[in-house]
C-alpha cells in the first residue's frame, strides 16, 4: 500500500509540474507581448472558458463535434474491420481491392472536403463523411495487418475442427487480430477527432472547429484558445477511455506485464 501511495504521489507531482510549467511560460510570453489579440494570458482564457460554459454555447459545440466524431467513427469501424479481415482471408478479394485502398489511403481527409460539400452540402453530412474517412484507413490497415499475422497452425486447427469461411473470419481471424484491430481503433478515433475540427472550420455551422473559426474572424483570440484547449483535453480523455476499455477487451495483454 505504501509503495502504491508513493507511486501515486510521484505521478501527481510530475503531472502537476507538466501542467504548471507550460502555464508559467505562457504567462511570461503573454506579458512580454502585451497584446491580448496576439496571445491572451491563461487567466483571460480561463475566464473565457467559464463564460462560454455558462452561456451554453461551449457545451452545445462540444456535443455537436462529439456526435459527428462518434457517428463517423462507428461507420468507419463497421466497414473497415470486416473488409480488412475478409481481404486477409480471401485472396481474390485482396487482389481486387488492395490496389484501390493503396491509391486512396495517401489522400488526406482535408482534400475530400470540397467534394464532400458538393455531394452533401453544408451541415452535418460532410462532417460525418470526413470523420468516417479519416478513421477508416488507420482501422483498416491495422486490422488487415492483424489478419495477415494469423498463425497458419491456428487456421489448420480450426479447419480440422470443421470451421468454414465466415466462422474462420469471426472466430480465428478476428480473435487473433484483435490487438491490431484495437490499435487501429485508437488511432482511428484520434484521426477522426482531428478531422472533424478541420471539417467544421469549412463546412459546418456548429462545433468546436466552427467556434474557433468564428472567433478568429472576430479577433476573440481567448475564445480561439479556449476551443483549442477543449479539443486537446477531450482528445486526451478519449484516448484514456479507450486505454481503460482495452484492459477489459484484451485482458491477456496486461497479464503478461
Amino acid at each position: 500500500m505504501r509503495r502504491i501511495s508513493a507511486g501515486l504521489l510521484i505521478n501527481a507531482i510530475w503531472l502537476s509540474m507538466s501542467l504548471i510549467l507550460p502555464l508559467f511560460f505562457w504567462e511570461l510570453a503573454a506579458r512580454s507581448i502585451n497584446n491580448a489579440v496576439l496571445l491572451p494570458s491563461p487567466v483571460l482564457v480561463g475566464r473565457s472558458f467559464v463564460e462560454l460554459l455558462v452561456s451554453g454555447s461551449l457545451p452545445s459545440d462540444i456535443l455537436a463535434s462529439l456526435r459527428r466524431v462518434f457517428l463517423g467513427f462507428i461507420v468507419a469501424s463497421l466497414l473497415a474491420v470486416p473488409l480488412a479481415l475478409s481481404m486477409a482471408f480471401f485472396l481474390p478479394l485482396r487482389r481486387l481491392l488492395l490496389p484501390v485502398v493503396t491509391l486512396l489511403r495517401p489522400i488526406p481527409p482535408i482534400a475530400w472536403i470540397p467534394l464532400a460539400i458538393l455531394w452533401f452540402g453544408l451541415g452535418d453530412k460532410p462532417s460525418y463523411f470526413i470523420t468516417a474517412l479519416a478513421a477508416f484507413f488507420p482501422i483498416f490497415l491495422n486490422s488487415f495487418a492483424g489478419g495477415n499475422d494469423v498463425q497458419p497452425r491456428h487456421i489448420h486447427a480450426a479447419r480440422f475442427l470443421g470451421a468454414g469461411g465466415w466462422m474462420l473470419i469471426r472466430r480465428v481471424y478476428l480473435m487473433s487480430a484483435l490487438p491490431h484491430v484495437w490499435t487501429g481503433l485508437r488511432i482511428g478515433l484520434g484521426q477522426s477527432w482531428m478531422a472533424v475540427v478541420t471539417a467544421e472550420l469549412i463546412a459546418a455551422q456548429s462545433g468546436l472547429g466552427y467556434m474557433i473559426q468564428a472567433n478568429r474572424i472576430n479577433l476573440e483570440t481567448q475564445n480561439v484558445l479556449t476551443g483549442m484547449m477543449v479539443i486537446g483535453v477531450l482528445g486526451a480523455l478519449m484516448t484514456t477511455a479507450l486505454g481503460w476499455v482495452e484492459k477489459f477487451v484484451l485482458p491477456w495483454k496486461f497479464q503478461r506485464r
